[in-house]
């Protein structure tokens, strides 16, 4: 059999009017759980061989109009007592409305509950943009929140796999009034059960990166801290958010764009360049952390030990990374419609 880092898998819808698009990973020792959307619908696939195959892809559910593009789209995690896939859905769409809805399946994504509302102000989530992530007996989800003037970043709990979820918590508001508006927020849950918050400010001229912690399962943040020594004076909206992973060691890693350069830093240490793109994503393998981005037309990616990147695809987009326990760092992206699927190295 192939190493699996010469092995290419690719989803391909059945009907060719559909496109599958912005994929997300989530893992345990069990499986590789994959969200992605098409159309209005989102879907679910998962490997149960360390990212070897992928199952066919099965439908959760299709409700209004979805939330899909330039980050927007469903989200995955791995919880105590359930897959839990999350998603921004309106009836009308296009910013108009939407609110994040939480499906579950207990069945190893073979089923699926009936979806439930996270936001508790109808529509507060209209601009797509959210994050979700599972760890240390926490689920924690955030969004891009509308319901007041300017956007502020929300959050809400669930102990129960997904079932329910806590009345929302509000994770950060500038003093200037708004934070960016379209760049997503990232999440993780360290070994502590500590959440890191991490979304793009809008404070004194600049877009730059900021991460909220909450150590108490998302009852209450503490004051966000700046990402990087350097800054973006920038007057608009980048719609890229970054990345977070946990090191093999410990400590939180974070990703991010700042003008056309892409920049990695763990937590506390400074940033390195790691070359020119938009769009990272990181992973942590058992030999250090993984990082890829677009670059032009096709995606390149960082890996430990690496003097310089390496391409991953001549052609792709918004791809994401997983490290996979006791196996490798896969990434997943969207190129003509599919959804490819490869180990990183």
């Amino acid at each position: 059999m192939l190493p699996l880092a010469l092995l290419i898998i690719q989803l391909t819808p059945e009907t060719p009017k559909v496109e599958y698009r912005q994929p997300q990973m989530a893992v345990s020792a069990k499986r590789v759980a994959m969200t992605f959307g098409a159309g209005n619908g989102v879907y679910f696939s998962a490997s149960t061989d360390k990212g070897g195959t992928f199952s066919k892809p099965v439908k959760v559910a299709e409700s209004g109009k979805l939330s899909l593009g330039r980050h927007r789209g469903p989200r995955v995690a791995i919880a105590d007592s359930a897959i839990v896939i999350s998603a921004v859905t309106g009836e009308k769409g296009g910013g108009a409305d939407g609110d994040v809805i939480a499906w579950r399946s207990t069945d190893g994504g073979k089923t699926w509950s009936q979806g439930v509302r996270v936001n508790d102000v109808a529509g507060s989530a209209r601009e797509g943009l959210h994050a979700m992530s599972a760890g240390a007996g926490v689920l924690f989800a955030a969004w891009l929140d509308l319901r007041g003037k300017g956007t502020k970043l929300y959050g809400a709990a669930s102990t129960n796999g997904g079932a329910t979820w806590s009345k929302n918590v509000l994770v950060y508001e500038s003093p200037e009034g708004t934070i960016c508006q379209c760049c997503h927020p990232s999440l993780i849950v360290d070994s502590k059960g500590t959440i890191h918050a991490m979304f793009r400010n809008a404070l004194g001229g600049a877009r730059d990166m900021y991460v909220a912690r909450s150590a108490d399962g998302g009852q209450t943040f503490g004051a966000a801290e700046k990402q990087g020594a350097g800054t973006w004076p920038l007057n608009a909206c980048p719609m890229d958010g970054g990345g977070l992973a946990i090191a093999a060691k410990g400590g939180v890693v974070a990703s991010w764009r700042r003008d056309k350069e892409i920049f990695l830093a763990p937590e506390g240490a400074r940033e390195s360049n790691l070359g020119e793109g938009r769009d990272p994503s990181i992973a942590a393998g058992g030999d250090g952390i993984y990082a890829a981005w677009s670059s032009g037309p096709g995606l390149r990616a960082s890996v430990p030990g690496g003097k310089q990147p390496i391409e991953l695809a001549a052609v792709g987009a918004f791809v994401q990374l997983a490290g996979v326990p006791d196996g490798p760092v896969i990434a997943a992206w969207e190129a003509n419609g599919s959804i490819v699927v490869r180990s990183v190295r």
